[in-house]
């Protein structure tokens, strides 16, 4: 296998914990609100998901649990910042460290640990072909992140519920003037993008890598946030950034099979190079954010 083989063989698997986070937060950022404690949210998921697969629990009750915790503990963020109407980014960035140090506390027991991970499904025919066959043999996981990548597509363009969810994020005051419950929506958004944040810790801890360390996360959920920007909250864009950091993310691992002679450290950041430069491209194009930004971003609700 060469290297542009190892990289599309690799690349969905190492896109699906960004890929995951990063529709949560979508959705949460649709709906007004900016959750940064993504981060902490993926690794109190991580960490669950690790604790309930080593005991003999299966990576099904693995992934629900950390859902769910990550779910609970994003409610504390919404508790704080709709019933009391704190700053979205300092309460974000508590969650976030909450997060990070739940996790270490839970996980020290298990450090350096291992668990089984999934088996690969491959889809017959395409598996096979030359240089490409790699992309077609995935896990269960990674099929059905690519179908709720479509899923939430779906419905943001085509039915009435994305609707309701993008005109809180737009003008808040005119959803909630027509009767729609704007506070009701932003929670139910935040404890899908907190879930959403904990499949992808799940992922990243028994399927991806099956193994705990502390600080395994190393950063996704900051490039997760970052993805949503870069590709300006539209969900195929979304997803190709995914696909375009899990590939960037391999181009280490294939550089140094390859014998080249960069420093590992240097081939580590490529991810958070590639983030800075991305962004600041994105950010430059001042009417594309505009076009598809959400107005009422970070903004609290007063009725």
């Amino acid at each position: 296998m060469n290297a542009i083989e190892f990289i599309l063989a690799g690349m969905l698997a190492a896109a699906t914990p960004f890929l995951l986070a990063a529709l949560g937060e979508l959705v949460a950022e649709r709906a007004g609100v900016l959750n940064l404690g993504v981060e902490g949210l993926m690794a109190f998921g991580a960490v669950l998901a690790f604790i309930v697969v080593y005991q003999g629990g299966g990576h099904l009750l693995g992934f629900v649990v950390a859902g769910l915790g990550s779910a609970v503990l994003s409610l504390l963020f919404a508790f704080v910042t709709l019933g009391f109407r704190a700053n979205q980014v300092a309460a974000g960035l508590a969650i976030g460290i909450l997060g990070q140090g739940l996790s270490a506390l839970f996980g020290k027991t298990y450090e350096s640990l291992t668990v089984r991970g999934l088996p690969k499904l491959a889809l017959s025919g395409l598996s096979e072909l030359p240089v490409v066959g790699g992309l077609f043999v995935q896990d269960i996981v990674v099929w059905i992140s690519l179908a709720a990548t479509l899923a939430l597509w779906a419905i943001f363009a085509h039915t009435k519920l994305g609707l309701i969810v993008r005109a809180v994020g737009e003008n808040p005051k005119a959803a909630h003037a027509i009767g729609y419950s704007v506070i009701s929506v932003r929670v139910l958004a935040i404890a899908f993008g907190g879930a959403m944040a904990g499949f992808a810790g799940a992922y990243a801890s028994v399927v991806y890598t099956p193994l705990w360390a502390d600080g395994m996360i190393a950063g996704r959920g900051w490039i997760a946030i970052a993805l949503v920007v870069f590709g300006t909250w539209l969900t195929g864009r979304i997803f190709l950034g995914a696909c375009l950091f899990g590939a960037v993310s391999l181009m280490g691992l294939a550089a140094q099979a390859t014998g080249l002679d960069v420093p590992s450290q240097l081939l580590s950041s490529l991810p958070y190079l590639v983030t800075i430069i991305v962004l600041g491209i994105i950010s430059a194009d001042r009417r594309l954010l505009k076009l598809n930004g959400v107005a009422s971003l970070g903004e609290p609700f007063e009725r």
